[in-house]
């Protein structure tokens, strides 16, 4: 009788494994990687927003924003976890 409860519960069992390694574990390595790259960000990275918009980041501010150019003097306030790709990397300055 105990054998039986036991192999009702190992489908279930193995269903959330399933769903833990093939769903659950890629997202948040996903999430960690963009949250590296959001605190990445510098002055002069080209970047694309969640919603489309392309330009370069001009100032990178404290509380969690960024000024960006899209056009020759238009600059947009944007939060850092709307950048959804940096298009490319600025290099760091060397001293």
């Amino acid at each position: 009788m105990e054998g039986s409860a036991i192999a009702q519960f190992v489908p279930l069992i193995l269903i959330f494994a399933i769903m833990y390694f093939l769903l659950i574990r890629p997202q948040q390595k996903k999430m960690k990687e963009h949250q590296k790259m959001v605190e990445n960000l510098v002055r002069g990275d080209v970047v694309i927003t969640q919603g489309g918009l392309i330009g370069k980041v001009t100032k990178v501010k404290e509380n969690n924003e960024l000024d960006v150019e899209v056009s020759e003097g238009v600059k947009v306030r944007v939060v850092r976890n709307t950048i959804a790709q940096v298009v490319s990397k600025t290099e760091p300055a060397k001293t």
